[in-house]
């Protein structure tokens, strides 16, 4: 049951949610229009060597890609393996909510350029969605081979 789609759409999120931990976000640009601080999910160096620190959004991240690599080991327990899934993916929208508090709170009047690594959480949320429906597709399967004995 571990070569099943479901698990190579989870091992997909496991390594795009691990790539979107590794890489910047987004980029504050400063009115001059050289001055860039790079918004990073554990922090953004501000001026003056100041460091602000967002380790909610990495926290957010490691938690979800362990949620995702565990549920694909999780194939004896489909209806498990379908909440795992389900709230994998209410993580993901929550780390979406977060970003948006930290963009801004950290804005200030710097302008913000979003970076291609902010579309990695949504591709893993529709993966997450692929895998729901194959793991409830199985579920039915199961259920209906069960019912025919």
């Amino acid at each position: 049951m571990i070569q099943r789609i479901q698990s190579i759409y989870l091992l997909i999120v496991t390594g795009l949610l691990i790539a979107a931990m590794c890489l910047p976000v987004g980029q504050f640009i400063a009115s001059d229009g050289v001055t860039a601080y790079v918004f990073k999910p554990l922090g953004v160096t501000l001026t003056d060597d100041a460091f602000q620190s967002t380790w909610g959004l990495f926290g957010i991240l490691f938690l979800s890609t362990v949620v995702a690599f565990c549920t694909i080991f999780l194939f004896r327990n489909r209806m498990l393996q379908v909440r795992m899934t389900v709230f994998n993916s209410i993580l993901l929208i929550g780390y979406y909510a977060a970003f948006f508090v930290f963009m801004f709170m950290l804005k200030d009047d710097l302008d913000f350029q979003l970076g291609w690594a902010l579309c990695l959480p949504a591709i893993s949320i529709i993966l997450n969605y692929l895998s729901f429906r194959a793991i409830y597709r199985d579920e039915v399967m199961v259920k209906a081979a069960d019912r025919l004995r």
